[in-house]
């Protein structure tokens, strides 16, 4: 935006520090505004999806998985990474399947977001998909996660007293609460609007 030239930092060489089966890290050098020099390291990511599963009685699919990082046990909505070549929808149908058996007759985007912006260039699309039908899980080599089911007012209940701290299912759950009341409206058409410059 024009009205930002002011802020932006721009990019003038790159090296990298790790490329991992999963992880790869950069550092950028990049000129600020000021005409001066600085560094800047940061994931590269291929970009990812979260489900927001609803099922006919108004319950919720939901997981629970270990994060070896935190060390604990997480409730999430089901998530995952984009792979090459995979479209955003695409990502979607197959992460729903594969984590949890469903497979969805209807799916709405609703929107975008960006988890670790000072540290990461990940942006998660935001799917919300209905018409579920039950079938098998096909899990990845070295996943374990057991999928429940959650009543809104459950979730709401767990974003407030910190069972829930995954950014990713806290945004997904004021979605859904801005969709349930009315406030928010999704497109069952399952669109995707243009792409977000990255």
């Amino acid at each position: 935006m024009s009205q930002d030239a002011h802020l932006r930092e721009e990019p003038v060489s790159r090296s990298e520090l790790l490329r991992g089966h999963f992880l790869h890290v950069v550092r950028d050098t990049v000129r600020l505004p000021s005409g001066r020099e600085a560094t800047r390291e940061y994931v590269l990511h291929p970009g990812a999806v979260m489900v927001i599963g609803l099922l006919d009685d108004g319950q919720l699919i939901m997981e629970r998985q270990y994060r070896y990082p935190m060390r604990s046990t997480i409730v999430e909505f089901p998530a995952g990474k984009l792979d090459a070549g995979e479209g955003s929808l695409a990502c979607a149908r197959r992460e729903l399947r594969e984590e949890t058996g469903y497979s969805a007759n209807e799916w709405a985007f609703a929107g975008r977001l960006a988890p670790t912006i000072a540290y990461s260039d990940e942006i998660i699309d935001i799917w919300f998909a209905r018409g579920l039908v039950a079938g098998e899980r096909h899990l990845d080599e070295g996943e374990f996660l057991d999928v429940f089911s959650a009543s809104p007012d459950e979730l709401q209940a767990w974003c407030r007293d910190g069972t829930i701290i995954d950014c990713k299912t806290l945004v997904g759950a004021l979605w859904l609460q801005n969709v349930l009341s009315g406030a928010w409206s999704l497109d069952w058409s399952g669109a995707m609007p243009p792409e977000v410059a990255r």
